[in-house]
């Protein structure tokens, strides 16, 4: 009962006429192909063509492990099933059975499992902490412990939608830029070991003195033709022990912090995305009945930088001492003006939550316009990057094309 619980629903691919005879095509989960076939049929559809729609195996080695998303997408539909009145344990068991990816279906059983043994929904998440953090867990224990998981988790599938989304704009700004450069530096090293070789050779038949621009790019190309593969195993190695760096040693990830914040035009997306970081999450854990103690160490950690970590960490100690939330802030000179005002007014009028959460759309649209004018502003630096690499090439080669006509002339 156990292996047949771990896989999810089949969905079945069909098309057929609808009542009006217009033909339509779709997907429906069903447990077999007969059901699928009635569960139509009371749709008012005439099937002319129903199968199981296949794997894609690629699709499922590349997704082994459980993401951010997959989590978003698991607290969002539990939330819907609790909504509507639909028992914690059936939900778990709904919302496994909807999932595609196989590792965080099994998560989801797990989690099952261990509530049906008689363990809190926080207890059972905290039995998988690679994938739940503190912050989350405590959530979902305050909603436990006051009697409002459902609304707890609604907040909770709030507050990892807009973090996700907030991710998201971060990479699309980031990546892009990336994929462009990775993508020139590929043709330039193409065209410099493929491409220049055959230039050379009808340079050398001309018997004249070649120009110092194309000197340079030849022996460029002769260094690279004897060294492309070590220069590729060269830059392959850089990356890697970047990515081990950054994983095994704090001080490096600290020092990466602290660089990313001064990047000129990332630099101030990086900030701005950290600032709505940091109101969003202390808005749903202090709305969730958090105090603004605890509220603040788990935001310390969301704040994913340690230059506003440790200073997070200052505001929770200047606040123990019986501090205003905003006074703390301004202290640290890392917050911009206009969020302390709003966490003062918000202190004031007993309404700190939602100034936060106001701070924090503010910051999150900020960004959302930055990642846009980013866009906008990075297509013509890549360019004018390409222009320099690939057009730089071409006058190199056909320098001495245009001085030989010269001569001819």
């Amino acid at each position: 009962m156990a292996e047949k619980k771990s896989q999810a629903t089949p969905i079945f691919v069909y098309q057929g006429l609808d009542r009006k005879g217009i033909k339509i095509k779709g997907e429906i989960p069903a447990r077999n192909l007969a059901l699928a076939k009635v569960m139509l049929r009371k749709q008012g559809i005439n099937v002319q063509n129903l199968r199981e729609k296949r794997k894609n195996i690629l699709k499922n080695i590349m997704r082994k492990g459980v993401s951010s998303l997959d989590i978003t997408i698991f607290v969002r539909q539990l939330a819907t099933m609790m909504k509507a009145g639909v028992p914690l344990v059936q939900g778990f068991e709904i919302v496994a059975e909807s999932l595609e990816n196989e590792a965080m279906r099994k998560v989801v059983y797990g989690i099952k499992t261990e509530v049906e043994g008689g363990n809190t929904f926080a207890g059972a998440l905290r039995k998988y902490p690679q994938h739940f953090d503190n912050l989350f867990c405590s959530l979902v224990e305050s909603g436990e412990q006051s009697g409002s998981l459902e609304t707890m988790l609604d907040r909770v599938a709030v507050y990892k939608e807009k973090s996700e989304l907030l991710k998201q704009k971060i990479k699309k700004a980031i990546k892009y830029p990336i994929a462009v450069i990775l993508v020139a530096i590929g043709v330039t090293i193409f065209l410099m070991v493929k491409v220049i070789p055959v230039f050379q050779e009808i340079f050398t038949s001309f018997g004249s003195e070649l120009p110092a621009f194309t000197k340079l790019v030849i022996n460029m190309s002769k260094w690279m033709q004897s060294y492309w593969v070590i220069l590729i195993i060269f830059m392959v190695c850089v990356f890697f022990a970047f990515s081990e760096a950054k994983k095994r040693s704090k001080k490096f990830r600290d020092r990466i912090d602290q660089l990313s914040l001064k990047l000129p035009i990332f630099g101030t997306l990086i900030y701005k995305a950290i600032i709505a970081r940091y109101c969003r999450t202390l808005a749903t854990t202090f709305a969730a009945g958090v105090p603004l103690i605890d509220a603040l160490e788990s935001t310390a950690g969301a704040t994913n930088n340690v230059i506003f970590e440790e200073a997070v960490m200052k505001i929770r100690e200047n606040v123990s001492t019986g501090q205003q939330l905003n006074f703390a802030m301004r202290q640290t000179e890392r917050f911009p003006a206009m969020a302390i005002q709003m966490v003062a007014i918000g202190e004031e009028s007993g309404a700190l939550d939602h100034m936060l959460d106001k701070v924090a759309t503010h910051f999150e649209n900020e960004v959302d316009h930055a990642v846009d004018g980013l866009t906008s502003l990075m297509e013509p630096m890549i360019m004018v990057i390409l222009g320099i690499l690939v057009g730089g090439l071409v006058v190199a080669m056909y320098l001495p094309i245009f001085q030989l006509g010269s001569v001819v002339g």
